[in-house]
This record gives C-alpha cells, structure tokens and sequence, in this order.
C-alpha cells in the first residue's frame, strides 16, 4: 500500500529545530515547504503571511519554530518597546500563521507551535520570553477547540544548542552548556534533532491535540 504524499509548511525552518524538523520530512515524495525572515517572510507582517499561504494552497501540516529572541533583563529594566517587537515576531506571528494557514490546511492535518520551558519555570530576568511561550500554551488550547478537526499541540523545548546563542563567547557558552548538563536529570543538553523528534509524534498521533509536549531533559522536575 502506498503511503498518501503530505505536504508540511515549517516555518523558521532555515536553521536549528526549525530545520532538523524539516530534515525529518523530507523523503518519501513529501513535499516540504520552508520559509523564514531568511527566505523573505515576515512572520510579524499579516499581509505578507495572508499572501504566502494563498502561494502554497491546500496542504496537511504547519510547524512554526520561528521567533525565538526576546530581551533578557528585569521587567522594570527592559525597553518596552524591544519586549513588543519579541512579541510581535514569536506570539503575534504564531497568531498569523495559523489565523491564515486555517482556511487551506486539510481537516486530517495539524499545526504545531514552539513555545518554551519558560512559560512554566519561574526564571528570573526572563519575563518577555516567559509571557510569550505562557501566552502561545493557552492560545494552543483554544485553537485546539476552535480549529477542530485540524490537531493543534505545541512542542516546548529546554535549552538547546542551536545557532540562537553563536553571538555569545565561546567559553561562556560552553560553560553554559557544560553547567547545564551536569544539572539536567537527562544529564545533557538538548540538540535540535532531539527536539524534532517531538513534532513528529505530535503530527503523526492522531489522538494528540491541545497538548504541550515537553522537551527539555528534566529541567521543569529539576
């Protein structure tokens, strides 16, 4: 028997989960989709998200991992206007996507969002990106409802070493891998092909929608 050809749309699919994702579904005469700020997609743009997904059509399965800056700092010292454009890009644009993706996505289809462990570990200096990824699990819940039978889930990873942090000094960053691997219970860091994982089981269990998959070696039991 033939496997059916699916077509997925990942978008922020050009680097770290974002592309091992994509790297899982290629092959077997998927059809794949990727777009970014990279490829020319401003996810914070309504427009051009509304324009994109009129581009591509009927499909199955949406992934955003896009979005995944936000100022670190006290709430009394970060600029607000930063904090808005973090939100404006990973919460607004989440909302974007699957606002416009929801009228071409088939009804055996999903939509799996990125969030964070922040949403539920209370770390100090991380308010922005803690309001958003809270903010992205309740949203995935309505969707769930509202969007029913298209599954919606979210996938919420630990500390991963992707190129999100290539900005900072290599000791440091070592060091903080180094530190968060000896504290894990998983007693690693994660990878983003340990991530990708999720968002497979999230699209291919039928039975999975409103939930929120942690991935993040322990550190919300830690």
């Amino acid at each position: 028997m033939l496997k059916e050809k699916q077509t997925f749309v990942i978008i922020g699919g050009t680097s770290g989960i974002g592309e091992a994702v994509a790297n899982n579904f290629l092959g077997d005469d998927n059809i794949v989709h990727v777009a970014s700020r990279s490829t020319g997609l401003d996810i914070s743009d309504e427009k051009q998200v509304c324009a994109y997904f009129e581009s591509i059509g009927a499909f199955d399965h949406l992934i955003i991992t896009a979005g995944s800056y936000a100022p670190a700092g006290k709430v009394i010292d970060v600029d607000i206007a930063d904090a808005k454009a973090a939100f404006d890009t990973k919460f607004w644009g989440t909302i974007n996507a699957a606002k416009h993706a929801a009228r071409f996505i088939k009804p055996t289809g999903s939509i799996t969002i990125t969030t964070g462990m922040l949403s539920r570990k209370v770390v100090a200096n991380t308010y922005t990106k803690t309001a958003i990824n809270a903010a992205l699990e309740a949203v995935t819940k309505v969707l769930a409802k509202e969007l029913s039978p298209v599954r919606v889930n979210a996938i919420s990873p630990g500390l991963t070493m992707t190129a999100a942090y290539k900005s900072m000094d290599e000791t440091n960053r070592d060091a903080m891998f180094a530190n968060a691997a000896s504290n894990l219970p998983a007693g690693k860091v994660g990878e983003a092909s340990d991530i990708a994982m999720a968002y497979s089981l999230a699209i291919n269990n039928k039975y999975m929608t409103g939930s929120i998959i942690d991935v993040d070696g322990g550190a919300l039991v830690n």
